[in-house]
């Protein structure tokens, strides 16, 4: 006898996928935090939300952040929040998600992209439950259970130092790790069912008239690169161009950019090749001597323009990192890879250059 569970998309009858409730189940009730992997895709929203709708917090705030989408200093103010001054802009204070949390859920997504400074706070919050506004003094009491998700493999970013091994530990008091579609073979005409209804229902259908064994066979055999996200797109859309509630969907278009039109040429740079070339470019624009360091292996160098050798590099490093971080709009974790540092290396010459009161300006 199969057994379906239908909660916010929560469709499946696999064992990999009940296995994956059942441990939501278990760990939803305690207020400890858990940390959700997974390709993308696969739900991990969905996830962590059933984890804060089960728990005993399942009436009180529950708070969503994407920690990719801001930059360092805009990513440290939205979780902790900031004093009125406390850089230029600050006109009043501000409430971070933390603290407007309290006593329910937070959950952060794309874990793996928190620069370093992020999470030493994370890790004090989870340690002594209280935290600091950004140019604040007065630490803030919290009581906030936290979730997190990453698509990344975060132990062995831990191993390369470029994720704090000690975060990972409070972190991952439990770890649900999502099944991709391709390991869960038997949910795919279940969800695909599931959302060609809706989309029947979306579209004002009658009913819904089921898949031809062709587009049976294709939804099958198709491997599934963006997961359950992916298939929802591709039968939603499906069902709307079939657009007649009466005969089954024969035609699954599962590329959408797919035509005998589409433009080949690439015109714009690979964004990391466009960051490359950006500092590279920037070289010319450096004092003279600097620039002329670059080239000295290839190029006559007049060594009467030395002045201080040290200084003369320390300069050129300088240069280098703040054309970097603007290459990278102030990504921490982008400039160290542009650069080939480890994002605890980029801190260390940042530090030493003391450009992190000027990145927290």
């Amino acid at each position: 006898m199969s057994i379906k569970f239908k909660q916010d998309n929560l469709v499946g009858q696999s064992n990999s996928f009940l296995n994956v409730l059942d441990q939501v189940s278990q760990i939803a009730p305690l207020d400890k935090p858990v940390l959700i992997i997974g390709e993308r895709g696969t739900g991990k929203e969905l996830i962590a939300a059933r984890l804060h709708f089960l728990s005993q917090r399942w009436d009180q705030q529950y708070l969503t952040l994407n920690c990719a989408s801001l930059n360092e200093n805009l990513l440290e103010s939205e979780l902790f929040g900031h004093e009125a001054g406390a850089f230029t802009g600050a006109s009043k204070r501000h409430e971070g998600r933390f603290e407007r949390a309290h006593g329910g859920t937070l959950f952060l997504d794309e874990l793996a992209n928190t620069p370093g400074l992020v999470q030493e706070k994370l890790l004090r919050v989870i340690e002594y439950g209280e935290f600091e506004r950004v140019g604040g003094s007065r630490s803030i009491k919290t009581d906030v259970r936290l979730i997190c998700a990453t698509n990344e493999d975060l132990p062995v970013l831990a191993e390369q130092g470029e994720f704090r091994a000690d975060l990972l530990d409070r972190l991952a008091f439990d770890v649900i790790t999502l099944p991709p579609m391709r390991e869960r073979q038997e949910d795919i005409m279940v969800l695909a069912e599931h959302f060609a209804i809706n989309m029947a229902r979306e579209l004002g259908f009658e009913l819904f008239s089921g898949f031809s064994e062709k587009a049976k066979r294709t939804l099958l055999d198709y491997h599934w690169p963006g997961n359950v996200r992916e298939l929802k797109n591709v039968v939603e859309r499906s069902v709307y161009r079939t657009n007649n509630a009466y005969v089954p969907v024969h035609d699954i278009q599962l590329d959408p950019f797919e035509s005998p039109y589409r433009p080949r040429q690439r015109i714009k740079a690979p964004r990391q090749q466009a960051q490359t070339l950006a500092v590279q470019e920037s070289a010319n624009t450096l004092p003279v001597t600097a620039a002329a360091v670059v080239t000295a292996n290839n190029n006559p160098f007049d060594f009467s323009q030395v002045q201080d050798f040290k200084t003369l590099s320390q300069d050129f490093e300088v240069s280098l990192i703040k054309q970097a971080l603007a290459a990278s709009q102030y990504n921490q974790k982008k400039t160290a890879e542009l650069l080939n540092l480890t994002y605890h290396q980029l801190r260390g010459y940042m530090k030493k250059y003391q450009l992190l009161e000027s990145q927290q300006a």
